[in-house]
């Protein structure tokens, strides 16, 4: 710990946290009022919320204040900080274990024209003349099936995942022709998976997504 931190300070603050209650954003008291409610000096109050923050209980947004509880994922920074500790590799896992469930609520949730536009977005995946229009497609599959889980946080959790993948870059991976050949793996996968939603089969689409993406995963992983 910082030799310059008032240790005093630092103790009324964590008294202050644990026995009020916040705002349903977490948002503390501005500075001023804060340094005032615990009777400390503004600067010193600033060195004991740096010390929090850096022990990840507190956070801070400039212009809009300090909160306490885990910092939302929603800006570029936080996005571009994930991609710097990441690979494709460990994207892969996230999607294995979160990818699964989300088609298991769209097998459940999705309507009937949801259903038409996932069984499209596969046609066109299949029918795509580069990888970059297959990709597109594939995305758009992937993404039309959060949305048929009719789940928000799904989707943005999705959203967020998927920012971290394409700025990644999977292209450094793939040493391939200009187009996916006609028997490519997730073709018939994506069929398990459409099949599954659309019988409103949770349990197959579940299992037909994990096994879809973890053979993703084992062709990335050749292409090393």
């Amino acid at each position: 710990m910082d030799q310059d931190i008032d240790l005093d300070a630092l103790g009324k603050l964590r008294r202050f946290l644990a026995d009020n209650e916040f705002p349903e954003d977490g948002r503390l008291p501005p500075e001023r009022e804060l340094a005032q409610s615990l009777d400390v000096g503004r600067a010193v109050l600033r060195k004991a919320l740096a010390t929090l923050q850096a022990e990840g209980v507190v956070w801070r947004h400039v212009g809009k204040g300090t909160f306490t509880g885990d910092r939302p994922i929603d800006t570029v920074a936080d996005i571009n900080a994930m991609v710097q500790r990441t690979n494709p590799l460990e994207v892969m896992g996230a999607r294995i274990a979160f990818e699964p469930e989300v088609a298991r609520c769209a097998a459940l949730n999705a309507t009937g024209s949801q259903i038409a536009d996932i069984r499209n977005c596969m046609i066109k995946a299949q029918q795509a003349p580069t990888w970059s229009q297959y990709e597109h497609w594939d995305n758009r599959l992937h993404r039309t099936i959060a949305e048929a889980s009719q789940n928000s946080l799904l989707i943005g959790l999705l959203d967020t995942l998927n920012a971290v993948r394409r700025a990644v870059t999977w292209g450094r991976l793939r040493q391939t022709p200009v187009r996916p050949p006609v028997d490519h793996h997730s073709f018939a996968e994506h069929e398990r998976i459409v099949e599954a939603i659309a019988e409103r089969d949770g349990a197959g689409a579940a299992d037909s997504m994990r096994r879809h993406l973890r053979s993703v995963e084992s062709h990335m992983r050749d292409l090393r």
